[in-house]
């Protein structure tokens, strides 16, 4: 598929800009919610292509992940940072008021549905029980707490083996949403970083134009928080890409809603 990075809009066009680099931000509560094996927390889930990171603002806990080099349990505190990369399951553990702020890679992707939790093989192996797993309806409060619960047994399933049949599971699951997944990487964190290439060029060349189009952007604290994967979440906005037809392609792409919210 073509990557070529959309072109520069015209000169004096208004854009509305994204984060530095494409990068998303939330903040969330860890849910205090106890589980089966006793510890409180969130849903173990993995990434297929964006990194994440936490940014320790209160409280005390801990993130379990589980990758090809084995498990782990990473103590959170004030004023840390953790961050893993894709193919990370991860599992937030709130010890008590744990609250974080959120960097994820690849704005959009996460909420465009990056995200696969760790539900028990059977469920994995059937698109329409993962989806019925995954969703949120009627009481959300209580239809994320068993969605948590049954990622939680299917995570501890996974510490004693299976890492690789998740990942193939994983793959299958979200197979259909790559191409729009493209779209908006390229749309995105691609096109930022082929401006700063543009900015550099024209510095060597004594263009100093783009300075003079400084500005400041703001995004306000979300009002009302929603049920995430790991706790009540306040996703700051960022705009979509647009949805416009890749290089070489017929048609305009439709962005499908995501498989599951965050």
């Amino acid at each position: 598929m073509d990557t070529h990075a959309p072109d520069p809009p015209c000169h004096g066009t208004p854009v509305v800009t994204r984060l530095p680099g494409g990068v998303g931000i939330s903040g969330l509560t860890v849910y205090d919610w106890e589980a089966a094996d006793g510890l409180c927390g969130g849903t173990p889930h993995m990434h297929l292509v964006c990194s994440e990171a936490y940014v320790v603002i209160d409280g005390a806990g801990s993130v379990q992940t589980l990758a090809a080099s084995g498990f782990a349990d990473t103590p959170l505190h004030p004023g840390d940072v953790v961050w893993f990369t894709p193919g990370t399951i991860h599992r937030l553990v709130n010890d008590g008021g744990l609250r974080l702020v959120v960097l994820m890679q690849n704005s959009g992707l996460p909420e465009a549905g990056d995200a696969v939790f760790t539900f028990p093989a059977p469920v994995l192996a059937d698109s329409h029980a993962y989806q019925a797993a995954a969703a949120l309806t009627c009481d959300r409060a209580a239809a994320a707490r068993r969605r948590r619960d049954l990622a939680l047994e299917g995570f501890l399933a996974l510490r004693e083996g299976g890492l690789r049949e998740f990942h193939s599971a994983a793959h299958r699951l979200k197979s259909d949403l790559l191409d729009d997944w493209q779209i908006r990487w390229r749309d995105g964190p691609l096109a930022a970083a082929v401006e700063t290439g543009r900015q550099l060029d024209r510095l060597r060349a004594g263009d100093l134009s783009h300075l003079g189009h400084g500005e400041v952007s703001r995004l306000e604290c979300p009002e009302h928080p929603r049920f995430g994967m790991c706790g009540l979440l306040h996703p700051y906005p960022a705009p979509d890409p647009p949805t416009r037809p890749l290089r070489g392609s017929s048609g305009s792409p439709h962005l499908r809603p995501p498989k599951e919210l965050l």
